[in-house]
């Protein structure tokens, strides 16, 4: 058994699915992609979606979510499909009057959002929209929002596990009740791995453990065992897999998408005058909010525009997400190591072996 971690999936030849800071480049046949648009397609069945509902897809369709792939797996499945992408929420509400929609796929921050902006903003009865079910992807979230959905929208809340790597959409569950394990649409797709040592857990109450992939569907990688950085905390009567509470290792998981830290840290190494900096994580409201707090080492940096700019710049060239940059008023006469500072509560750390 070869275990690896989305660093180090051997890129291959043919498709390759990359990462949107193409920090991640995995290989992906033709029967390869098929495979993983039918099980995508197996699992949407298994949550409840049938030729009765017609599913708006609200996704990014070029990232961690893989939209296109799951609207390919709704497509024969549901009635109607439409993907809309990271469009506007004023667009999203024309979008799921044109359609008709009956189901929403989007992440749990942006089902919030959408919800707040109906109640604000739009001034739209959440009921009114006719929506049966939501399906949840992409995020972590916790139960309180999952039922406040459900009671906003009067609609089933699903949650449905799209695996980082391939973009597969292998388990669901009903997140409305935080007991409810994934349920994988086949044996042997999903397991649960010590943090620190490569090796299957059979039973771990009490613990954290992290969900790998064992994608037995894959032309080339069906042996392998593939780390997500996904974390579950193993409860002394969990039964099955929990849905991901943390993160942990180099990427962590910002408005549904995946920031590789070593890039981060590459491409900010190479400005001069940078002494320190934090990377603060924050979900205020609906939403999260990140925020690159940066410490010159020398007073003339601090209000330069261009050093600025090769800052945001650098930020911008290695994620899609916005990520504000703060400049600290004081110069900082000594270095330190990058912070990342999730307040949110979910990224554990880098270091697996230190949890």
């Amino acid at each position: 058994m070869t275990w690896l971690s989305r660093d180090t999936v051997p890129t291959g030849t043919g498709f390759l699915r990359l990462s949107p800071a193409a920090d991640v480049a995995v290989p992906l046949s033709s029967a390869d992609l098929a495979a993983t648009v039918e099980l995508s397609r197996e699992t949407f069945a298994a949550a409840g979606i049938t030729a009765t509902d017609r599913v708006v897809v609200a996704l990014n369709s070029d990232g961690d979510l893989a939209g296109a792939v799951l609207t390919q797996a709704l497509t024969g499945l549901a009635g109607a499909t439409a993907s809309v992408g990271p469009r506007g929420r004023m667009r999203l509400l024309a979008a799921l009057d044109a359609v008709g929609a009956t189901a929403l796929v989007i992440t749990p921050t942006g089902a919030a959002d959408l919800l707040a902006r109906l109640h604000m903003e739009f001034l739209v009865d959440p009921l009114d929209l006719g929506l049966r079910t939501l399906i949840l992807v992409g995020e972590i979230t916790d139960q309180r929002t999952c039922r406040h959905l459900a009671a906003e929208f009067g609609a089933r809340v699903i949650g449905v596990y799209v695996d980082p790597v391939f973009g597969a959409a292998l388990a669901w569950r009903d997140a409305t009740d935080e007991r409810n394990p994934l349920s994988p649409v086949r044996d042997g797709l999903l397991a649960l791995a010590d943090l620190a040592e490569d090796a299957v857990l059979a039973a771990a109450p009490g613990k954290s453990a992290e969900l790998v992939l064992t994608p037995v569907w894959h032309s080339t990688l069906g042996d392998a065992t593939i780390r997500t950085g996904e974390v579950v905390d193993l409860s002394a009567d969990s039964a099955g897999i929990p849905a991901p509470t943390h993160t942990v290792g180099d990427h962590v998981l910002i408005r549904g998408r995946w920031l590789s830290l070593p890039r981060l840290r590459a491409v900010l190494a190479k400005i001069d005058g940078i002494a320190q900096w934090t990377l603060e994580i924050r979900r205020d409201g609906t939403l999260d909010v990140a925020t690159l707090k940066v410490a010159f080492a020398r007073p003339s940096l601090l209000k330069n525009p261009m050093w600025h700019g090769r800052v945001r710049q650098a930020v911008a060239a290695v994620t899609p997400v916005t990520i504000k940059v703060e400049v600290l008023p004081e110069v900082s006469e000594t270095s330190a190591p990058p912070v990342i500072d999730d307040r949110r509560g979910h990224h554990l750390g880098s270091d697996r072996h230190g949890r």
